[in-house]
């Protein structure tokens, strides 16, 4: 199986014990996380051979998050060594109606203030088969879009499949900025993930007859996002992560895929939560896996929305499943009874 090389920033990632408040926490629980980093944890678990590709100071913090990488099999040969300090960001966890809390400090980080001259994308792309990133990365200043687009161009030259969740964050980028500079990334990517808030707050396509905060989604209004956005950027796959939020403790969870023909729904799952963060990253992982292992588009959304779904039942930002456990809730036990 080919390689595949995901590209983003890695954090150290501060968290108050259980469900305390910023204000409350006298000490916090250390874990490493990101976007990037959390897909290739997850391809590595699956035995996929995956390198993350970042940045990281050429200290021992930075070893440290190199260290976490390794620990799960993931290929950290690629990484580039400099700069100052290691990304960082706070995640303070809700319950029932009070919603989780995210906090970054990771301006000036090494990986934010990267230069093109530390990624050699040709040598980066020998026998790659695929290559990911988020909307998070070109959203940390043009210097890092500016790399993101070298390494899109230089993946679709060599005949790479490149995929994007689209990821908006608002506390990093603007929505117009956003529209603008992933317009320019969209014309060399293949595959799109999202949800009702990214395809809206990015390119100004919303679902119809939906309500996100009130808890109504509508199949026929995503529909309807993942063609618009499969036709206006050429795409050959979409998929559409669909959260019904009851509250931060309990959501409903299942995905929608688009192949430019016929739409595909997963089965939907009601989570009790134990930790969100990772939630999206690890479905855009058992996307990746399905399609590199050529399964069917419904076994795909299938896998993808089984593993996420797993995921959020597991602390920290990585999501620690085998593909049997994955398979497991895909072929309908959910009982959650004890394995002995």
């Amino acid at each position: 199986m080919a390689k595949v090389i995901t590209f983003g920033e890695i954090m150290l990632r501060l968290a108050p014990e259980g469900y305390k408040r910023f204000v409350q926490a006298d000490k916090f629980d250390v874990v490493y996380g990101g976007a990037e980093s959390n897909v290739a944890v997850s391809l590595a678990n699956f035995d996929v051979p995956v390198s993350f590709v970042t940045k990281l100071p050429a200290h021992e913090m930075g070893d440290a998050a190199l260290n976490e990488l390794r620990k799960f099999g993931v290929d950290t040969k690629l990484i580039a060594r400099g700069g100052e300090r290691l990304g960082i960001y706070y995640a303070e966890k809700g319950a029932s109606q009070r919603g989780s809390l995210v906090i970054y400090d990771r301006a000036g980080s090494s990986f934010q203030t990267a230069s093109p001259t530390d990624f050699d994308w040709e040598a980066i792309f020998d026998d790659v088969s695929w290559f990911h990133f988020t909307g998070i990365t070109p959203a940390l200043g043009d210097n890092v879009a500016a790399i993101c687009l070298e390494a899109c161009k230089k993946a679709k030259a060599k005949n790479i499949t490149v995929s994007c969740d689209l990821n908006f964050r608002k506390k990093l980028w603007t929505s117009e900025k956003a529209g603008k500079v992933m317009a320019e990334l969209m014309e060399y990517i293949d595959v799109c993930i999202a949800n009702e808030e990214d395809a809206e707050k990015v390119f100004g396509i919303s679902a119809k007859n939906t309500d996100v905060t009130g808890g109504k989604l509508d199949k026929k209004g995503y529909e309807d996002v993942a063609k618009q956005l499969a036709d206006r950027f050429h795409l050959r796959q979409v998929a559409i992560t669909l959260r019904t939020s009851l509250g931060a403790s309990d959501n409903k969870w299942a995905a929608l895929l688009y192949d430019g023909k016929n739409y595909y729904y997963s089965k939907e799952y009601l989570i009790r939560i134990v930790d969100r963060v990772g939630g999206g990253d690890s479905f855009g992982a058992g996307l990746i896996y399905g399609n590199v292992k050529g399964f069917d588009p419904q076994k795909t959304v299938d896998f993808a929305v089984a593993a996420s779904c797993l995921k959020q039942t597991i602390e920290g930002d990585f999501n620690h499943i085998s593909v049997e456990e994955a398979e497991k809730l895909m072929g309908g036990d959910a009982s959650g009874r004890m394995s002995r």
